[in-house]
Parts: structure tokens; C-alpha cells; sequence
């Protein structure tokens, strides 16, 4: 996996974010590429309500590349680093482990998978936690 990263973050990220990206690209089993921008919940909030017609912050968006002539692109995630923070606290893990999680989130769904319903949601988050397994970033 390739991710190419772009840090759109207006205040400094007191986590490695960087060798969680790394351990993706490393452990996630795709010879594709993606686009990881990082932004605030200002950015985050205002893409929401671009594109998906929602007034609220949420923690990560993925958009599929429509270019035929690449498909080895799958397409750009925007991910609130805002949203990774306050989740680890609300959820009690790690900002390392939230952030991982939404990376690997916005990654499933360039590949496909969705959560529409239950059985999708099923399938995708099993396929979540094994990668998170994996790479060891336990709850």
C-alpha cells in the first residue's frame, strides 16, 4: 500500500502519526495507492456538508477515484485529526490506536467494502480489527 500524506493540520500532532502511516503502508495487503489528508474539524465539517449534505463534523470521509486511466489509484481520504482526539478519549484507547483505526476505515472503503447495513458492517469491521490486530493496535 502507498499513502501518500498530506498534513492540511493547522496545530501540531503530539502523536506519531507517521509511522502509524508507515505501518499501514507496510501491513495493509494492497498494491494500491491512496491520498491521506489530514485537517481540522473546520475542514472536516465543511466537506461534509460539500459533499455529503451534512452539517456536522465527522472523522473521516473517503472519495473514490473516478479515473479510469489509473487504477492503481484508489482515491483521497480526509481524516479530522480533532476527531481521532477527542474519539480515543470518548472511546478510552489510545489516539495511536483511533487514528490507525480511521486510516484503515477510509482505506476499506476505497477497496469496496461499506457499512450500509448490517451484514456489510459486519464484514468490514471484522476485516478492520484483524488489520488492527495485525499491525498491533489493540483497543
Amino acid at each position: 500500500m502507498i499513502i501518500n500524506l498530506y498534513n492540511n493540520y493547522s496545530s501540531e500532532i503530539k502523536f506519531n502519526f507517521e509511522k502509524i502511516i508507515q505501518d499501514i503502508e507496510n501491513g495493509f495487503e494492497s498494491d494500491k495507492e491512496a491520498s491521506l489528508i489530514l485537517v481540522d474539524i473546520d475542514e472536516i465539517t465543511r466537506i461534509n456538508k460539500e459533499y455529503r449534505n451534512k452539517d456536522y463534523a465527522t472523522d473521516v470521509i473517503s472519495f473514490e477515484e473516478d479515473d479510469e486511466e489509473d487504477e492503481n489509484y484508489l482515491g483521497d481520504i480526509f481524516l479530522s485529526v480533532d476527531k481521532a482526539i477527542s474519539q480515543s478519549i470518548e472511546y478510552g484507547h489510545s489516539v495511536e490506536r483511533e487514528f490507525a483505526f480511521l486510516v484503515i476505515h477510509g482505506l476499506l472503503h476505497l477497496h469496496g467494502y461499506d457499512h450500509m447495513n448490517e451484514e456489510e458492517e459486519k464484514i468490514m469491521f471484522k476485516k478492520q480489527e484483524e488489520i488492527l490486530e495485525r499491525l498491533n493496535y489493540r483497543r
